[in-house]
């Protein structure tokens, strides 16, 4: 089983008592590809799409969540 950005986040605070900014944009650029990939599934029930929907679904992704 895959684990979750959060997880992730968590094991590295364990791991290290700290987490760093670097740690939090990696947990952030995790969590974006996992949101993909399983709207991807949900919607489709397979991973293997052309780019271009994919691009789509990161579009959509950036518009919903990146703040200015």
């Amino acid at each position: 089983m895959k684990q979750t950005a959060v997880e992730w986040l968590f094991d590295q605070y364990v791991n290290k008592s700290i987490i760093t900014i670097e740690d939090i944009e990696q947990a952030k650029e995790m969590e974006k590809e996992q949101m993909i990939e399983f709207g991807i599934q949900y919607m489709f029930g397979r991973t293997d799409i052309g780019s271009n929907l994919r691009n789509d679904f990161i579009q959509k992704y950036n518009e919903t969540f990146k703040s200015e």
